[in-house]
């Protein structure tokens, strides 16, 4: 299994959006990092929600229901989309400056590439920011 951080503006699509739709398509992404990243993703992998914006926090789990297809939000051109569902709220929500304040995950793409909108994380880094959200899986 791989991990995952997704960002969105939660005026945008929230994290209680997910939840309330249950799915979504994972549409829009317009960077070749980011696009990469998607289609790296497999079924069943697990995604960081992140709200950025004025929150800048890690605020849900969930989990790639579809691998990579085409954006259908592109108009022809060769972008991806993934499709994910909620898998549980973190109990607390772990913030950027939560994140910047532990030394182990200085090396997040969240911390050194901040405006990649989809991005790798490490087990490690997973299972630490976890802790920090009080939240188990």
């Amino acid at each position: 299994m791989q991990y995952w951080l997704v960002k969105q503006e939660p005026g945008d699509y929230s994290w209680s959006d997910l939840e309330k739709d249950g799915h979504t398509a994972w549409t829009g992404v317009r960077n070749f990092q980011a696009r990469s990243n998607l289609r790296a993703m497999k079924k069943g992998d697990l995604a960081f929600f992140y709200h950025s914006g004025e929150e800048k926090q890690v605020v849900g789990i969930a989990k790639v229901v579809k691998e990579a297809y085409p954006d259908p939000t592109a108009a022809g051109e060769d972008w991806s989309a993934v499709d994910i569902a909620p898998v549980k709220s973190l109990k607390k929500a772990v913030t950027l400056t939560d994140v910047k304040a532990q030394k182990q995950l200085q090396d997040m793409k969240l911390v050194r590439q901040s405006r990649l909108s989809v991005s790798p994380v490490t087990s490690s880094q997973f299972e630490q920011i976890l802790r920090l959200g009080e939240t188990s899986l």
